[in-house]
């Protein structure tokens, strides 16, 4: 199946997305022609299967027409619109990108790193008829529709060695993760999901965008997560569920104090992803909201979901990502045997499916690490429980998880080398309440420089959640013997702190 298969199932009459803050109800129907006139337009700009279409769109109607539409003229880059300069340059260059769509005023930094790289630029925005315009608005030709073996989304993830690796999502991959994910959530047309994930991650496309359209259901797209309006939202539109990282549980429970509110009893579940969920953060939501919390685990290889828990009346269990959706999970042995492990050992969770990737785009080094006998390595250590649970004990890798924002220590390290007063750096994560762990970086200076410089320096260089928060000066950078940095005496001697 392609998206573009996947978006005509619905009735037309039926409503596929609500803007709460414009009152809009988009049916199908319209939502259908205005993909199909946005795939003619990214066509008659010349983009052809296989080039890409980068996009930094606030979330709503722009942003979905947007992916949508150039998944199936080409390919859809998403990006952050919170980027600076020089990673908007990165991403610009390393797709390829041969278009950028942004809003029409703004986007300042998104801009000059466009017309450096001579890139076209189409401003997109929410015209007469509720429908999203272009400017310019080129015609003349029709996009053929994509095969299931085209490359529909491009996303990167945050390398924790180097540069950041292109993950290339074929339309077949993308349709079979909307399929698992509407099977083991059972959504259907009667399902309203509230998207609060931003629109350029896997986990709000897939999740609560492709798995509610595959099921002809309705999304309500907030322009952005405010838990100030958010019950507002649910009391008005009464959504069925909703998906979000555990900072952001945390801030609706914060706001809803210990009363149930208005329109939660509408709630048949609440789904936490990317981001480990606490037991003291679950209990609370499902005693204040009364809905049934199921965590959920994914990454951008497997098109998002690998494993959740279930719907009741089967166990949903805390600090646990539940049982594999639709997707294979078995863990192996770390210690380069590649020998699978039985119930209750840890090891490496390696995964299998018709939603993970085949390979990474242009980069056999991390193909030949990252592919075993068929399975996928991700890098995370885990136990599968005698009943199939699956939980994750630690991330092999060395990002930082910052409110379910993956953030990769040495791009943040890279910046800080840039500035002529520190000759060594190094960043990690330190324990947060509410961000789940915050940034924070350690420098050896050549020459005195004041903290607020070497902070704003980073402002300059790093969107807002990447940029440490405290900068430590130190007088050597903690090594083993063969001098690997040791991030975890630094976490140790920094992280105690909060």
């Amino acid at each position: 199946m392609t998206l573009l298969e996947l978006l005509n199932k619905a009735p037309a009459t039926d409503t596929a997305i609500v803007l709460p803050e414009r009152g809009i109800r988009i049916t199908y129907d319209s939502l259908r022609s205005q993909v199909a006139a946005a795939a003619d337009t990214f066509a008659s700009a010349g983009i052809m299967p296989g080039s890409r279409v980068a996009m930094a769109l606030p979330n709503g109607l722009e942003t979905i027409v947007c992916f949508l539409a150039a998944s199936i003229a080409g390919t859809a880059a998403p990006l952050n619109l919170a980027y600076r300069h020089d990673e908007f340059a990165f991403y610009l260059e390393d797709t390829d990108a041969k278009l950028f769509v942004l809003p029409p005023q703004g986007a300042d930094e998104a801009r000059r790193a466009a017309a450096e790289r001579d890139i076209p630029i189409l401003a997109a925005d929410l015209g007469p008829a509720d429908s999203v315009r272009f400017s310019p608005a080129p015609g003349g030709r029709t996009a053929a529709p994509p095969g299931p073996d085209d490359v529909a989304l491009i996303l990167h993830t945050s390398g924790t060695t180097g540069r950041p690796k292109r993950v290339p999502l074929r339309h077949r991959n993308l349709a079979v993760s909307a399929e698992n994910i509407a099977n083991s959530y059972k959504l259907s047309s009667n399902d309203v999901a509230l998207a609060v994930m931003p629109l350029f991650h896997v986990d709000g496309l897939l999740a609560s965008t492709l798995a509610t359209l595959l099921t002809g259901g309705t999304i309500v797209v907030p322009e952005k997560f405010n838990p100030l309006s958010f019950w507002r939202t649910v009391r008005d539109y009464r959504p069925t569920w909703y998906s979000a990282v555990p900072t952001m549980h945390r801030l609706l429970i914060a706001r809803a104090g210990d009363h149930r509110p208005e329109g939660a009893e509408h709630l048949r579940f609440i789904r936490s992803a990317s981001a480990p969920l606490s037991l003291h953060t679950m209990e609370r939501l499902e005693h204040v909201f009364g809905a049934p919390v199921l965590e959920a685990y994914g990454m951008t290889e497997a098109s998002h979901q690998i494993a959740s828990n279930p719907l009741p009346p089967a166990a949903r269990r805390a600090e646990s990502v539940g049982l594999g959706t639709g997707v294979r999970i078995n863990i192996m042995d770390t210690h380069g045997h590649h020998k699978h492990l039985g119930p209750g050992h840890a090891g490496e969770v390696v995964i299998q499916g018709p939603n993970v990737i085949d390979a990474y785009e242009n980069n056999p080094e991390a193909n030949a690490s990252s592919f075993v006998d068929g399975w996928f390595r991700t890098g995370d250590q885990g136990i599968i429980d005698a009943d199939g649970y699956l939980r994750l004990l630690a991330r092999l890798k060395e990002l930082i998880n910052r409110g379910g924002e993956k953030i990769a220590p040495r791009e943040i390290g890279a910046v800080l080398l840039q500035h002529p007063a520190v000759a060594e750096a190094v960043c990690f994560g330190v324990p947060h309440p509410t961000w789940g762990e915050e940034v924070e970086a350690a420098v050896v200076l050549r020459t005195p420089v004041p903290m607020p410089e070497l902070l704003s320096f980073c402002k300059d260089h790093l969107a807002d959640f990447k940029c440490p928060k405290k900068i430590h000066v130190v007088d050597a950078i903690p090594r083993t013997a063969t001098g690997k940095i040791q991030r975890r005496a630094l976490v140790e001697a920094f992280g105690r702190h909060h």
